[in-house]
């Protein structure tokens, strides 16, 4: 999945388009409202005294900046002198991917507004932090494991073999005889809480706290879903096999993914002393957050039309048959 997604020439290692022309969507390629509930979230965390004025707004896997520029256009229209001490930021690992990124931020913004960029956590030196991120964790890469076995893959050919260490001790901890085994959580908390005095972590992702014993791994192009193990000998899809789709033509030409053990996230933040002090469904966040709010304020202030499309958008966000159940918000903070 390392070598999938980010090796030479993998998946994210260039910039993929997102929404109708891409292989799937996401919230931030959606609507632009969804940045601007985070940004009434920061200015919330801000005048409740958590974070000073001068805090750092951190986008952890920005992809083109779409949702960090967002949030700036609504902090400008909902509190503009915030923009006057705020500082923003975006860490991204791909520099390639960084570059588009510094030259969105440039013909949005030209010199109004002040941007750091970073590759890796351990550059990062903060006081204070509000930081965002959208779908990263399931893009970390992970174990596959079935009973005492786990999943390894030569020349697009895969077999069950002795479980890792690691593995093995995730598969005690959470009683998981199948499924996946998140790598990284652990060393990612503990980057973030050395990096950064005080913060508060906003994330949304999908998945669940509750242990399913099944595999969700699995592969997006062109906005269709492959099982991965529909495209191996174990469960192979024979009408897939004569359209010559399996694991060798997609590698690095698409999204793999699978569902966020949100006990195991939780469990890797606490034990670096940061705490989750919210976890609950994408819909029911946004709405605390005030994303109607914000359709009210469009409609006192623009034409029905306008109103009526950003009001369909918000509720693919929201509506449970869409991404309001399945989708999952998560807040830490520092102690």
């Amino acid at each position: 999945m390392q070598e999938w997604l980010y090796g030479k020439d993998g998946y994210y290692a260039n910039f993929k388009a997102i929404g109708k022309e891409g292989d799937f969507y996401t919230a931030v390629s959606t609507t632009p409202f969804f940045g601007g509930s985070i940004a009434k979230r920061i200015i919330k965390v801000i005048e409740d005294g958590f974070l000073p004025e001068n805090s750092t707004i951190l986008e952890i896997g920005a992809h083109q900046g779409y949702l960090i520029a967002d949030i700036i256009q609504f902090i400008y229209t909902l509190k503009p002198k915030l923009l006057n001490t705020l500082k923003f930021s975006i860490l991204e690992k791909q520099k390639n991917i960084l570059n588009i990124q510094k030259e969105y931020m440039k013909n949005s913004f030209g010199n109004a507004v002040k941007f750091d960029y970073f590759t890796s956590i351990e550059e990062i030196s903060l006081e204070n932090a509000f930081i965002i991120s959208n779908e990263i964790f399931d893009a970390f890469p992970c174990e596959v494991i079935k009973d005492d076995k786990m999943l390894y893959v030569k020349n697009f050919e895969v077999n069950f073999f002795d479980l890792s260490s690691y593995a093995k001790n995730i598969k005690k901890k959470y009683s998981i005889e199948k499924g996946e085994v998140a790598i990284g959580y652990e060393d990612f908390a503990f980057s973030l809480s050395k990096s950064i005095k005080r913060f508060e972590f906003v994330t949304f992702d999908y998945g669940e706290k509750d242990i399913r014993n099944d595999f969700s791994i699995r592969i997006y192009d062109k906005h269709k879903v492959y099982p991965f193990f529909s495209l191996t000998k174990f469960a192979i899809n024979e009408k897939l096999k004569k359209e010559g789709i399996g694991l060798k033509s997609l590698f690095k030409k698409s999204d793999i993914t699978y569902d966020v053990n949100f006990l195991h996230l939780i469990d890797a933040f606490k034990e670096n002393g940061i705490q989750n002090i919210i976890y609950t469904t994408q819909n029911r966040a946004l709405v605390k957050f005030g994303i109607i709010e914000l359709l009210e304020i469009l409609r006192q202030n623009s034409n029905e039309k306008a109103y009526l499309n950003a009001l369909n958008k918000v509720k693919v966000l929201i509506a449970p048959a869409f991404m309001g159940e399945r989708f999952k918000c998560l807040i830490f903070r520092t102690n």
